[in-house]
């Protein structure tokens, strides 16, 4: 039964990529893991290229002599739908049922459909009842027109249209290197090679514009007049980047439409929130070439700081583009990264760490991201355990928008940026921390609905895991806080 469940796990997912990945992680070469496992070192090789097929024996061997669990192998997509599921089966719509963790794993491993077809469902009820209430507060307040919207988020499908596409887009990225060659871009003469480029191949002229011309407006193009307006406000990079974004507009349009009919997308305003989101993904591979910045990446140990300097970039810029590094056989370091604002909306979100974002409910608060707030730019650093065990070493800092005059408000995010905690060493904010220290690691999880921790002082809901009990004669650290006075 174990072997057949690891041929179905198995099935259609790149497996050489991941014990590739493994493999190095523990320094063993090609040629020792293959005597390991009794087989040749080329047949290996085509494993790993995902050229053949890895029986089920056969990835128990490799399960074992790698000291990983089979679920190590498991698919990412089956793995986000599970920790979606947690979430989604942490409402309290389903607290009678007494669903465990087996319970969702199982589904997801028997009936991979269904339980994609409970998260749709579950969508389709909660942006009813949020359309519900919203409908209710505009009765309240007497007001004619409604158009609440009934359909999901756009930014919701552009979300996981990325994440399954793993944030790397191979055929932009060859697009943005030919571009560099093309145009002889030199990064530290960006804008002006970006803006000669733009004269020479598209006879468009790049004018800045006054604040108080257009107040508000940071980039414009005018295709009749074949003018792109930019805002004085824009310092160079951000000048660089929109000129860049321009480009893909005109020059990649047919394939950023292509990736834009993915049926992930559902609606007109996904599909165009998806077009800019990948134009500004081809702007960032044009600024930050790829083997160039993973080289550099590597050599700095992910000195974000250093990599913003070296490429003219800002900090929030740099984030984006260590997560995009997935070409295979040239991989960075797997991150997941989220932006997040004061009142804790999560308006970005990736995770190649395998790492969990709250997706319908707020977020563990016990996460750095938070905390980044009380310490403005100045970079935090979180090793960070989650109820499986599961450990990440994460960092944070806020970031603000540069665009901006004396009376313009000032809104500040947060990025945090992160990874598992045995890739941790590769990056230089973990010199000096003893990751392996049971006392350095912060509990946090995903929601307080799905955690199991019920010793948590932050606890604002009672977990679905653990029926709730409350004591009148008793307080903890919160009302939902079991007690830990032994006998009770």
């Amino acid at each position: 039964m174990a072997e057949r469940n690891a041929v179905k796990a198995g099935e259609g997912l790149r497996l050489g990529e991941k014990i590739r990945g493994l493999r190095r992680q523990r320094e063993l070469s090609q040629v020792q893991l293959a005597e390991r496992l009794g087989i040749s070192a080329s047949y290996l090789n085509l494993i790993e290229a995902n050229k053949r097929p890895l029986p089920a024996a056969l990835l128990l061997r490799v399960a074992t002599e790698l000291g990983v669990e089979l679920a190590a192998f498991a698919s990412e997509t089956d793995t986000r739908i599970e920790r979606d599921l947690h979430e989604v089966f942490g409402d309290p719509l389903f607290e009678p049922h007494g669903l465990t963790n087996a319970d969702v794993r199982e589904l997801v491993a028997a009936a991979p459909n269904v339980a994609r077809a409970v998260l749709t469902l579950y969508r389709g009820y909660k942006s009813a009842r949020e359309s519900t209430d919203v409908l209710a507060a505009r009765m309240h307040d007497e007001e004619s027109s409604v158009g609440a919207p009934m359909s999901r988020a756009p930014t919701e499908e552009v979300n996981d249209m990325i994440q399954e596409r793993r944030n790397h887009f191979p055929d932009l990225e060859a697009r943005a290197e030919q571009l560099t060659v093309d145009a002889r871009l030199e990064i530290d003469d960006m804008y002006r090679g970006l803006s000669d480029y733009l004269v020479r191949k598209h006879g468009i002229k790049v004018l800045i514009e006054r604040n108080v011309d257009d107040r508000g407006t940071l980039r414009a193009f005018d295709p009749r007049l074949r003018e792109l307006h930019l805002s004085e406000l824009l310092p160079t990079r951000s000048r660089s980047f929109q000129v860049a974004h321009q480009l893909a507009l005109l020059e990649v349009g047919a394939e950023l439409d292509a990736l834009c009919a993915d049926p992930l997308l559902t609606s007109p305003e996904s599909r165009a929130l998806a077009k800019v989101a990948l134009a500004n993904y081809f702007a960032s591979a044009v600024m930050m070439p790829y083997t160039r910045f993973l080289r550099a990446a590597m050599q700095e140990h992910y000195d974000l700081d250093v990599l913003g300097r070296r490429f003219r970039v800002g900090f929030e810029q740099v984030c984006h583009r260590v997560t995009t590094l997935r070409r295979a056989g040239a991989e960075g370091v797997p991150f997941h990264m989220l932006r997040i604002d004061v009142a804790g909306n999560i308006s970005k979100r990736f995770s190649a760490s395998g790492i969990g974002f709250a997706r319908f409910s707020g977020a563990c608060p016990k996460w750095n991201v938070f905390a980044s707030f009380s310490t403005p730019g100045m970079i935090r650093i979180q090793v960070s355990e989650m109820p499986d065990g599961q450990r990440y070493f994460c960092i944070a800092r806020t970031v603000q928008r540069e665009a901006t005059g004396y009376f313009s408000q000032h809104p500040q995010q947060a990025i945090g940026l992160g990874c598992r905690i045995e890739h941790a060493k590769e990056l230089v904010y973990a010199d000096g921390v003893d990751l392996g220290s049971q006392r350095i690691a912060a509990e946090v999880g995903v929601t307080c609905r799905s955690c199991e921790r019920n010793d948590c002082a932050q606890r604002a809901h009672p977990s679905v895991r653990h029926p709730m009990r409350i004591d009148e004669n008793v307080r903890g650290a919160t009302i939902y806080t079991l007690s830990q006075r032994k006998g009770w």
